[in-house]
This record gives C-alpha cells, structure tokens and sequence, in this order.
C-alpha cells in the first residue's frame, strides 16, 4: 500500500487535509483509496488499455462493492464527488454500478 494511503487509514482526520468532510473514520478513508481505483481502472477502460476479461473483472467487483458494501452510501451523502471525480466516472458511477430502484424505473403500463 502506498505510503499516503496508509497514512490516510491509519490517521483519516488527516483527510481535512484535501476535504473538510466531516468523516473521521478509516471507512472513508478506504472508500476514497478504492474510488480513485475504480476511476482509474474505468479510464483504463476508456483508454483501451484492459482486455474484455479484464474489465469484465473488474466490473462485477466494482458492481458488488456499490450493492453490497457501504462504499454506495459514502458515494452518495459523504463526499462530494464533483470535485474530485471527473463527469464522465461519475456518470458510469450513477448509472452502472448503483443499484436502480423501483422508484427509479417505474413501470409504464400499457
């Protein structure tokens, strides 16, 4: 693990640092470490740097990490994401990996 990443998790106050979020814990400091490793892999992607396989991977990790995991709510209601994530992973974010909800998708009767 990279030393400032290591720093982060043992010290996540160290966050204010970069992010006034008001979340002194080692979950959010883990969640920003993976994030930037899924936007990072997502442009990899973009790139055409990952096989078909690869991304496969990767995608259903990432896929169960938002459905299972609390990685979705930080995503959501701790961080702004905007100012550290560029649209376009944001987007695939949204729209890929949160899980939609009936409220989401209402059904169009016919």
């Amino acid at each position: 693990m990279p030393a400032l990443e290591q720093i982060l998790i043992e010290s996540p106050q160290l966050i204010k640092v970069v992010n006034k979020v008001d979340a002194n814990s080692p979950e959010v400091a883990y969640a920003y470490d993976i994030l930037f490793t899924f936007a990072h892999v997502f442009h990899m992607r973009q790139r055409k740097v990952l096989s078909d396989n690869e991304w496969a991977g990767w995608f259903r990790w990432m896929k169960s990490s938002f459905e299972q995991g609390e990685i979705m709510q930080i995503w959501k209601y701790t961080i702004e994401m905007e100012k550290w994530f560029d649209p376009a992973f944001q987007e695939f974010v949204d729209e890929e990996l949160i899980p939609s909800t009936k409220d989401d998708n209402p059904t169009i009767l016919t």
